[in-house]
């Protein structure tokens, strides 16, 4: 009952974020005439986006099937799709829980161990965060005195000034929390014969190596190359599929590659925000960029929107669709054992 109820509380308190978000980013629009640069957008370039992202779910399930293969283990290919979209779609309830949600998936469908799967999931996430840093990089310096102001003053500055403030205000906090782990390191050496015993020493022990086992994975891989190539190929498409919903209005038309390439940076990090799918913190982010290139608060809103909602729809209904499957494939499965069972007994 403790654990629902903070689940409740932990979604409505990232939800009521993601809202306040919203707000300060759509605070004094006219819907009317955002509705109406809504209807009037070329869809033509936001179906291309939705298909550009249907192939990066693709490229992205496959790369996590070869970071799974080195454990012993070959998922198809749709059952690793399956549950990223099942995952896609409770990050919507949490911010990151999906990243559990498609490994306890997998798990249901392939039997591969949770712990080893979530290790394989830090990898990606990891490489994924690395290419970004990269990206964030490049742009900085690409135009320094365009972008790298913008990220500077709207990015990095806010986050170390709030960095700072929480290291100030917390400064005890952390100095506790540290000194204790210190002394739960120093009694947990001195008596760690004793821990052996105990069923959540063992089960905590058996949890962390199966993470590291994951985390190996990498290390073990035959096919390094190809993963590379699918990790580059991911954020290529990513590019794309970012870029091209610039010709969808003619106001951002005119913005050129570097520029689709500075959205999918500020964009990125803004879904990286911890809220439930980016809502609120990416609007937010991506008008702010815009507005460097004179582009209007509406318009750049307008540009969001588009970008945002329809990749969500998208996720929303292949996530449904996967979890549909799965829960079918399950109870298929379940009543198939149960009818096996049965010819046993008899």
């Amino acid at each position: 009952m403790k654990k629902k109820l903070l689940t409740i509380l932990n979604f409505l308190v990232f939800l009521t974020l993601g809202i306040i978000l919203l707000y300060f980013a759509f605070r004094n629009i006219s819907f009317q005439a955002l509705l109406s640069d809504l209807k009037n957008a070329n869809y033509f370039w936001i179906l291309l986006s939705l298909l550009l992202g249907f192939l990066g779910f693709v490229v992205r399930a496959y790369r996590w099937k070869m970071l799974i293969e080195p454990l012993g283990h070959k998922p198809p290919l749709k059952d690793t799709f399956h549950a990223l979209m099942t995952g896609y779609l409770a990050n919507y309830t949490l911010p990151r829980f999906g990243e559990v949600t498609r490994c306890a998936t997998l798990n249901r469908t392939n039997k591969i161990p949770i712990d080893a799967l979530i290790g394989t999931v830090i990898i990606e996430r990891t490489i994924d965060v690395i290419i970004l840093f990269s990206l964030v990089i490049i742009i900085f310096f690409a135009r320094i005195n365009f972008f790298g102001h913008f990220l500077k003053t709207q990015v990095f500055d806010p986050l170390y000034e709030k960095i700072i403030a929480a290291l100030n205000f917390s400064s005890i906090i952390w100095i506790t929390i540290i000194s204790g782990i210190i002394i739960l390191v120093i009694v947990f050496i001195q008596y760690r014969s004793r821990f052996s015993d105990l069923s959540f020493y063992r089960k905590t022990k058996k949890i962390i190596l199966g993470i590291f086992e994951g985390l190996k994975t990498v290390f073990r891989m035959k096919r390094r190359m190809v993963f590379i190539f699918h990790s580059v190929l991911l954020w290529l498409i990513y590019f794309f599929m970012t870029w091209v919903v610039v010709y969808s209005i003619p106001e951002t038309s005119h913005l050129t590659a570097l520029d689709g390439l500075f959205l999918l940076v500020i964009g990125s990090l803004g879904m990286a925000a911890p809220v439930q799918g980016g809502i609120g913190a990416f609007h937010w982010i991506i008008y702010k960029g815009l507005t460097i290139y004179g582009i209007s608060r509406e318009k750049g809103l307008v540009y969001a929107t588009l970008s945002h909602e329809s990749q969500t729809l998208l996720v929303v209904i292949l996530g449904a669709y996967s979890f549909l499957l799965v829960f079918l494939e399950r109870k298929k499965r379940k009543r198939l054992s149960f009818q096996a069972e049965s010819k046993t007994v008899e």
